[in-house]
């Protein structure tokens, strides 16, 4: 049996790495603190921790070998987290969920059995189960579900207060250069390419395979994300007053629920200013780091500024010769963005700059599929769950973004109406 860490599969070598990256994450938060829940929408932080391991095991069990249960219940308890839309909110309280004890002896029994069955079995792309599931297949699907995770987790611990948790002393980039000259770029008519041939071999998530050209006319695009200077100018200008900014579904959410400014900020009434809530701390709002706000607070924007969010397509051309810029700002390597203008070596063909990290990208287009969509047989929910109309399209990525999941391809997606995403947005017009 081959444990030099050296000589494991590369896969294995993956799987370690983001296993170290969520444990990192959850140790930010202090230990009395695990069971709070800070996105209302969302489950209590204590359940991802079991929901990490017990994806695993219910994923692997029978597919690429058997994986006897050690608690069965647990199984079931931490197999799905939630996405509510309608306005229904969980409800349970901390002292309905097992104690911390239980959840990491769980988990940890989970982990011993994966790694002394995963060793020894030849990790190929052969399938060696009815479902045509193969093992290298599935550890891809098992490492890219908790590198997402890993990002998901720290919109969530984003919002839990900061004297919960605790971090690194961060000293923040100066704003270089508040006033961002916004021009926009010409991108010619042409053929954007969107998802992955199946024969490609290439690993992807079910919603991205069923390659399709779409031919683009030609429009203008933001060469910048929008700024957190230029989203002030339109709360200046009463933007969250003005009905003519919003769609009737927006302006309903935004009325109900109290919204006023974007998540991620936080007014400062004794000095009149904006301040901006980091994982760590709160700074004086950077004028030229990318707005974080909702699909429905960009759109709104856009409406006001006169233009209109991409089209997945039109994004995608936008993109043509972008390279992935080895410093961009994804991969874990900052906590927080970087200014707009930062990554000038991250510029596509056409002169559009910082598509790739540094925050997702809201389209307008509505999550769906590509041409001859079939789910994963051993996920069937992954995708197909939130073909709505309620959740969009976001490309690009953000600072809390694997590497792996910048690939051109790569199709994220959340509810128009849920702020808490490292999502900004760019504008188009014809």
């Amino acid at each position: 049996m081959n444990r030099e860490p050296a000589l494991r599969h590369p896969l294995l070598a993956r799987l370690a790495e983001a296993r170290r990256t969520t444990d990192e994450l959850f140790d930010i938060v202090r230990p009395e603190h695990l069971y709070e829940r800070p996105i209302a929408e969302r489950h209590r932080i204590v359940f991802y921790i079991g929901h990490l391991e017990a994806f695993d095991r219910n994923l692997l069990d029978g597919r690429v070998f058997d994986l006897p249960s050690a608690n069965p219940e647990f199984d079931q308890l931490f197999a799905f987290g939630i996405d509510p839309v309608d306005g229904g909110l969980p409800t349970d309280q901390p002292h309905e969920w097992p104690t911390l004890d239980e959840v990491r002896a769980y988990t940890k029994r989970i982990r011993d059995d994966i790694d002394a069955r995963l060793d020894p079995v030849e990790i190929t792309k052969q399938p060696v189960s009815t479902d045509e599931a193969d093992p290298a297949t599935l550890l891809e699907v098992a490492i890219e579900h908790r590198l997402m995770h890993a990002e998901t987790l720290a919109y969530m611990l984003h919002q839990l207060p900061l004297d919960q948790k605790t971090g690194p002393a961060l000293a923040h980039e100066p704003a270089s250069d508040p006033a961002v000259r916004h021009d926009m770029v010409r991108v010619p008519a042409g053929t954007a390419t969107l998802g992955l041939r199946r024969e490609s071999g290439a690993f992807g998530w079910d919603n991205e395979f069923g390659e399709l050209q779409v031919d683009v006319p030609a429009f203008e695009i933001d060469r910048y994300m929008v700024s957190n200077g230029d989203y002030l100018k339109f709360i200046d200008a009463g933007g969250y007053a003005n009905r003519a900014c919003w769609s009737d579904a927006d302006w309903s959410w935004k009325e109900s629920a109290g919204i006023t400014h974007p998540a991620f900020w936080i007014r400062d009434v004794a000095r009149g200013a904006w301040k901006l809530r980091t994982m760590f701390e709160e700074i004086a709002l950077p004028a030229d780091w990318p707005v974080y706000v909702s699909h429905a607070e960009a759109n709104a924007y856009a409406r006001w500024a006169g233009k209109a969010l991409p089209s997945e397509a039109q994004w995608q051309r936008a993109a043509h010769g972008a390279p992935l810029a080895a410093d961009g700002n994804f991969d874990f390597r900052r906590w927080d963005p970087s200014a707009v203008q930062a990554h000038p070596e991250n510029r596509s063909a056409f002169g559009v700059e910082g598509q790739f990290g540094n925050g997702w990208e809201w389209t307008s287009t509505a999550f769906g599929p590509l041409p001859g969509f079939e789910p994963f047989p051993f996920y069937l929910g992954y995708s197909a769950n939130f073909y709505d109309n309620k959740h969009f399209v976001l490309k690009g990525g953000s600072p809390r973004t694997a590497a792996c999941m910048l690939r051109p391809s790569f199709r994220n997606w959340f509810q128009a109406h849920y702020q808490y995403v490292y999502a900004g947005f760019r504008c188009v017009r014809d």
